[in-house]
Formats: structure tokens, sequence, C-alpha cells
């Protein structure tokens, strides 16, 4: 009997041992709802990074485990999730969620509980401050945010497309789309531009006709659409039906493998990188990438900018941990705000607000194709 108990007793101190040598990690991301390419995408960024660290003998001696659950870019849902990796799971870092949306909530809740959360692709700016515009101590991010993009959209309007004249569209119950919507048009008009039309519409609207007559009308040098692939694929696809010829812009919401490259022909928008860029940075993980993940012919896939946020937004958290020498949290916070972090999407360092200072890309779409066309820095 004591052998018994002997035997019994070892087992389960090699198993509290083995459970100890894990670090938890949540990663939270919008896996089916309104873009399940992006959370999929941001998964797969997250997943290879965690599988690099581990195949390098983990982090700080201890193998890195990730505990996904489906935001499904929706508040209710991500909080729910957020609960459970923190309460059930024990979690005391988070990466995610998806959608701008769903992640401010979960700030609240991580933020109280000093969890260190690090989003990867939600760009508002209310994720990194509260209602007060404090920073919250233990959120930060990888993606730039609104204001800069919208920012930089307008400037670009009026600089590079000589527009004089803007149409704007965007989601009333969208945060991401309301924020660059804004940002584009103070940029804009101090630029000397014209807002000739400002519409709004609702997640579920399918027909844009009679906001697209209102277009046709006003005749602008370009139309502003700082929405996701898959309303952009609608509302575009229905105004060239109508023979609206300018261009639209919009923001790395247009960036997956599901935008429709043949209705959003000739417009631009922001995003995050460009596979083109021969940093080795950049090469290195589209190798990587396309060795881990292939498309339904068994051909190496491209990563959308999500992916390479969700592998960047992991490799920041990590290397925070890595430089703190601890996984306290409150060491980690520490350490990341004082980082210097070369990734895919650039060199960046975190400002006050836990907002990487880092630069900017602009795509084309012609041809059916994606292709670079400039970038802005800071």
């Amino acid at each position: 009997m004591k052998r018994i108990l002997s035997i019994t007793l070892v087992l389960c101190m090699a198993v509290m041992t083995a459970a100890a040598a894990d670090l938890k990690v949540g990663v939270l991301c919008g896996l089916t709802g309104p873009a399940p390419s992006f959370g999929q995408s941001e998964k797969d960024g997250i997943m290879l990074a965690i599988n690099e660290w581990n195949a390098k003998g983990g982090l700080l001696g201890q193998k890195i485990v990730p505990v996904v659950e489906d935001g499904q870019c929706d508040a209710a849902a991500s909080v729910n999730a957020a609960n459970k990796v923190i309460t059930q799971d024990g979690v005391k870092f988070i990466l995610g969620e998806t959608c701008s949306g769903s992640t401010i909530p979960v700030t609240e809740i991580s933020n109280a509980a000093k969890i260190v959360l690090m989003a990867a692709t939600a760009t508002s700016q209310n994720v990194t401050v509260d209602k007060n515009g404090k920073t919250k101590a233990y959120t930060f991010r990888v993606c730039y945010i609104d204001p800069f993009q919208g920012g930089i959209l307008g400037q670009f309007a009026w600089a590079k497309l000589k527009a004089k004249k803007a149409f704007i569209l965007y989601d009333q119950g969208n945060d991401y789309t309301i924020g660059l919507a804004n940002s584009f048009e103070i940029k804009f008009k101090a630029a000397g531009g014209t807002i000739v039309g400002k519409e709004n519409y609702t997640k579920t609207d399918t027909d844009f006709s009679a906001i697209l007559a209102k277009v046709k009308t006003a005749k602008p040098d370009v139309i502003v659409l700082p929405d996701y692939y898959n309303i952009v694929n609608l509302v575009m696809k229905q105004a060239k039906e109508k023979g609206i010829t300018a261009p639209f812009i919009g923001g790395d919401g247009w960036d997956s493998p599901d935008l429709d490259k043949s209705v959003a022909d000739g417009g631009y928008y922001t995003n995050h990188y460009s596979a083109a860029d021969p940093r080795p940075e950049v090469q290195n993980f589209l190798k990587a990438f396309g060795a881990a993940y292939k498309d339904d012919k068994n051909q190496p896939k491209t990563p959308d900018a999500f992916a390479v946020l969700g592998y960047d937004a992991a490799n920041l958290l990590f290397s925070g941990i890595k430089a703190a020498g601890s996984t306290n949290p409150d060491k980690v916070k520490a350490a990341i705000e004082a980082i210097k972090f070369s990734g895919v999407t650039g060199k960046l360092t975190m400002d006050k607000a836990h907002n990487p200072v880092k630069s900017l890309t602009i795509l084309h779409i012609t041809g059916g194709k994606i292709v670079f066309d400039s970038v802005i820095q800071p």
C-alpha cells in the first residue's frame, strides 16, 4: 500500500511540475462572426510565433500553451471568452481580440485584473485609453491606431490622388469605421479638401443603391469606405453597376484573401506591411508562413496583414516577457513600455498611450493584383 501511495505521489508531483512548466496565454480571435478570415489569419500568425518559440525551448524555460477562444468579433462573446481564460484557465497574458468593438470591453476586464493584453489588430483609439483619456496600464497593441491611419488617408487623397472633393461612407455602429471616417475628414479638410457628402449604414445592410445614388450626384473625386472587406465587396460591386468611376479608398479592413479584387480595382487602402518589402524580417516570415500554411491547392499561403499582426503581437509580448525575465505582469508591462522591437511590420517603440510608433504602407488594387504604392513614416 505504501509503495502504491509513493508511486501515486510521484506521479502527481510530476503532473504538477509539468503544469508549472507551461506558460498559458489566452488567444481571443474572431473565428466566426462578421469577418472570420480576419480572426483565422490572426490566429495563424499567433500560432506560428508560439510554435517558433517552443521549438527554441519555450520562454523562460516554459512551454507556451495557447488557450484559444472564439470571440466572434462580438462584445458579449469576447467578454465571456476573456472571463473564461482568466478565471478558469488562469492566464496572465492575452493576445486579441480581433475587432476593436469587441477588444475594448475585454480590456476593461483584463486591465482591472492586471492581465497584460496585447491587441494585434484592434485599431480604435479607445483600446488602450479609457473614456477619460487615461492609458490602460496593462493594455498594449502592435497595430497603428485609427486617427493615424485615417489621417494618412486624408493626406494621401489630397497630396497623391489630387482629390479636392470626398464623399464618406461609414457603418454607424462600428467604432473602427467611425474612427477612420472622422480622422480622414479632419485631415482632408485641413489640407483644403471639401466633404461633399457623408452617409452611414448598418452592418446588416445589403442594398446601398440609395446611398450610391447620392454619391453619383455629388461627383466626388474620391470615395472613402473605411470598412471590412465583406462590406467593401458589396458597396463597390453596386457602385460599378451604377457607373461610379471615382476611386475608393479605405483602411486595413480591406486586407483579406476574400476581398473581391475585380470590384475593388482602382482602389487604395492603408496596410501594415507589403510582401514586396525586401527586409529580412518580412521575407523570412513569408517563407515560414508559407511552409506552415497551405491554400486549397496545397500551395504556400501568402499572409495578409492580420496574420502578420498576429505574429508580431505574439513576438512583441514574448519579447517583453523575456526582457522582464519574469511572468509577473507588472514587470512585463514595464519591459514592453521600454522596448525597442523590430518585427515584420517594422521597427517600433511604445508611446505613452501604449500605441506603437511605426510606419504605414499604402497598397493599390490594379489589374486584379494588390501592389505596393508607398510607405508613410509617422
